[in-house]
């Protein structure tokens, strides 16, 4: 199956170069594999891959659409709160859910994960509650979980660093002699970034066993991909040495399958993989943004068609392995997830002024200490003019 991606189109050069940079792009292309690793059609339909195939459980494929569901509620939710001006943020996942349940699912326990700021399912997967991922939007935290309690380390907002944090974790992994990997996930924008493209030099050098898996949803805030690279992005991977693969990033057992195997392929010393599940964003890039601006409605009723959820329901709808009963009780499930996220969140407390001086050196610091007590001078004087009136 494949897929025009706004990667591929042509560039504005000339007619020459255009044809140059197609058979380069041809060439760079791996034997015998299709553009794009796809096991279920928009329509619904299973399709068979030659290099990637899954046989889930009723039972499962439940579970993944459920997962999806829930996370579509939780992230709708939260996008509400800061409407109402109870979160500062919010950077939406919508349209991007199988991409993130279908990977999130194929790790181990014993697997690390270094996400971006939008991996809510993710996270789902990794079983961190969805109330402690609005701390931070909320400002009363840097992170409201323990990385190292489920695997999944805290939300980072600089583009593309993480890549580099989920390296060198990963090459700790490999001189520690573990049997683990580390999944590190980027959008298309962060693929342009430095920090990327050093990951990928370490990786290769050193075979650690990471997964670099790009959500690319076309569009870096209100730039196109097609602004960032001349060919599509998982073929950069066989420039620093390792291969790369494109999924469907709407076909939730298409992520599973190939996350899946490039997992098993890092743990087992074969080293690095990019994986790039090609999707959309169906949504602003955060709350903050406006896509009307700089992208067309018809884009977005096209992948409206491609919708990562409707299709696995149609699947199970026609395959006879849900009923009225199970849409009813995931329904409840998910008004009473969406209310306990509502009361979570205004029920949080603020956080400690001085807070924000603790833990920034682990022995303390003379500097910190003087800036806590200027602060502290300052924060007095509040009270003081106060009690003045």
């Amino acid at each position: 199956m494949t897929v025009e991606s706004t990667a591929a189109r042509k560039p504005r050069r000339s007619g020459a170069k255009r044809s140059t940079t197609a058979r380069n792009a041809k060439k760079q292309q791996p034997a015998g594999q299709t553009e794009l690793v796809q096991l279920l059609t928009p329509e619904g339909e299973r399709v068979e891959h030659p290099e990637y195939s899954i046989d889930p459980t009723p039972e499962e494929l439940r579970g993944l659409y459920r997962d999806m569901v829930l996370t579509r509620r939780f992230d709708a939710e939260a996008t509400t709160l800061q409407r109402q001006g109870e979160l500062g943020l919010w950077a939406s996942l919508l349209g991007q859910e199988a991409a993130q349940i279908g990977s999130g699912r194929a790790l181990n326990d014993a697997d690390y994960v270094f996400p971006t700021y939008r991996e809510h399912g993710v996270a789902w997967c990794r079983g961190v509650d969805p109330t402690n991922l609005l701390g931070m939007f909320r400002g009363v935290n840097h992170g409201g979980w323990d990385p190292n309690s489920n695997n999944f380390h805290l939300y980072t907002i600089v583009i593309g660093s993480q890549a580099l944090h989920a390296t060198g974790y990963a090459m700790g992994v490999a001189k520690d002699g573990g049997d683990s990997a580390v999944l590190a996930y980027f959008g298309d924008g962060a693929s342009s970034q430095g920090d990327v493209a050093e990951s990928f030099t370490f990786s290769a050098v050193y075979n650690a066993p990471v997964v670099f898996f790009c959500q690319n949803n076309q569009w870096a805030i209100s730039e196109p991909t097609e602004k960032q690279t001349r060919v599509p992005l998982y073929q950069r991977a066989q420039g620093f040495g390792f291969p790369g693969v494109r999924v469907d990033g709407n076909d939730v057992l298409a992520c599973l399958a190939v996350t899946k195997a490039a997992l098993e392929r890092a743990r087992t010393g074969q080293g690095p993989m990019l994986i790039e599940a090609f999707t959309y964003r169906m949504g602003a890039h955060t709350t903050s943004d406006d896509p009307t601006r700089y992208r067309s409605p018809e884009e977005r009723e096209l992948w409206e068609t491609k919708d990562p959820i409707l299709r696995l329901r149609t699947l199970l709808t026609r395959e006879g392995l849900v009923d009225d009963a199970y849409f009813a009780d995931l329904e409840r499930e998910s008004d009473a997830l969406a209310k306990r996220v509502r009361d979570a969140v205004r029920a949080m407390p603020d956080p400690d002024d001085m807070a924000l001086f603790e833990h920034v050196y682990a022995d303390g610091h003379a500097l910190v200490d003087e800036e806590r007590a200027q602060f502290a001078e300052y924060q007095a004087s509040f009270v003081t003019a106060e009690e003045g009136i």
